[in-house]
């Protein structure tokens, strides 16, 4: 039975996370008393007795509370931003490539992937690896959330009963492309130019979906979308929790809170054979945070990575 401790529980990953532990009984779970929940001391006390420890707290605390480490087997699950570009910390994104896979399943120092860098590094790192695009690729990138991706403080404001008409629109924000998720999405793709990235919050709770546009002729050389689809297809063809669907899968439209409250994701190409769509869509809590989390610590524990999570078909 392993010792797990969640450094910032009552967020919203925090939260989610444990409450996936309901009904584990392969984990014990170390619980902070409410009044301590800020005490560094009583913190460090609990990531040191705890064989894992899930990091769900803003990037400087979470910085901090990896300094308070001393346990050489103690391993950190890090939900945060700070890490997560680290050459010495594992991207916790296990179907990108098996090094990502092994990285994860022998590291004590594991980074949750964003939740929008999710879906866009789903999308952009095969295309890149399998040579379909170039790194100096010039991406383009739009998606929608539903707003609980917003913290507690957005939850709270969507879920006010008066809150301002505003909020039941759709709304776009990063206007000055400075958002935190670029730096991943970038590196993790390995791209040479920062992607454009317009990012949208929705009036409804989960789910999500990024899309990708490409121009076939600007491609390392014209693919149909069947190619397109055939080299995704072999890319995820060992997982079980990043789907790539058939060509033709929707007919019509694709809605973006269709996978709320699953922990797997999947890819579609849609388009024509001259201006292509692609397509990641999954729950920005499932696989887009609490989800990959567990997954990345099932690994870790040489477990079975869907245990605890909820995979459709």
């Amino acid at each position: 039975m392993k010792k797990v401790f969640i450094d910032g529980k009552d967020g919203t990953t925090g939260l989610k996370i444990y409450n996936r532990f309901e009904n584990r009984n392969d984990i014990e779970l170390l619980l902070i008393d409410s009044d301590k929940r800020k005490d560094a001391k009583e913190r460090a006390r609990l990531i040191n007795e705890s064989d894992i420890t899930f990091l769900c707290l803003p990037d400087t605390a979470s910085i901090e509370a990896v300094s308070f480490v001393e346990n050489k087997n103690t391993k950190i699950i890090d939900t945060s931003t700070a890490h997560r570009t680290l050459p010495d910390w594992a991207y916790g994104f296990a179907e990108l490539s098996c090094t990502h896979r092994n990285k994860i399943k022998d590291s004590r120092r594991i980074a949750v992937p964003g939740c929008y860098a999710s879906g866009f590094n789903s999308i952009v790192y095969p295309l890149v690896q399998s040579g379909f695009i170039s790194r100096e690729y010039d991406i383009v990138c739009f998606a929608m959330s539903g707003y609980t991706g917003a913290g507690k403080k957005g939850i709270a404001q969507y879920e006010n009963e008066n809150r301002n008409e505003e909020l039941k629109a759709p709304r776009l924000y990063a206007l000055t492309q400075e958002h935190k998720h670029l730096k991943e999405m970038k590196a993790i793709s390995k791209l040479d130019k920062t992607p454009i990235f317009s990012p949208i919050i929705c009036d409804y709770p989960r789910g999500m979906v990024v899309t990708i546009p490409l121009y076939a002729d600007k491609m390392s050389k014209k693919y149909s979308k069947a190619d397109i689809q055939s080299m995704f297809a072999e890319h995820y063809a060992d997982s079980d929790i990043v789907k790539v669907r058939p060509l033709d899968y929707t007919q019509g439209m694709i809605g973006a809170n269709h996978f709320a409250g699953r922990d797997d994701m999947e890819i579609e190409i849609n388009g024509n054979d001259d201006r292509i769509l692609i397509t990641s869509r999954f729950d920005n809590l499932g696989k887009g945070a609490s989800g990959a989390a567990i997954q990345c610590m099932n690994i870790a524990m040489g477990i079975d990575e869907k245990t605890g999570l909820n995979i459709g078909e």
